[in-house]
């Protein structure tokens, strides 16, 4: 990946980060040994906690940090969150 290039973070309820990285190796990315996941000209890292949506129910919460070409990552951020979208509801 090219040492120019922005950086994006993004938050998504309802799915896994077994799921994002999934969703993102579909996108063309591949999985590295630590987690993150990386393309020719992007990169994520993925970061997941639980978050309480009211007094009794609790969500997964993946954030994202893309980074890369910013034509890059305005097609790979609008195609991930429709697949996202889809999986969490």
């Amino acid at each position: 990946m090219s040492a120019v290039g922005e950086t994006r973070q993004r938050s998504f309820r309802g799915i896994s980060g077994r799921l994002a990285r999934e969703y993102l190796v579909r996108l063309g990315g591949e999985v590295d040994a630590q987690g993150h996941v990386r393309a020719a000209d992007w990169a994520a890292t993925i970061a997941e906690e639980r978050i309480e949506v009211g007094p009794s129910l609790e969500l997964t919460e993946v954030q994202i940090c893309f980074e890369g070409d910013p034509t890059v990552l305005d097609q790979l951020i609008e195609t991930f969150a429709r697949k996202a979208m889809r999986a969490g509801g």
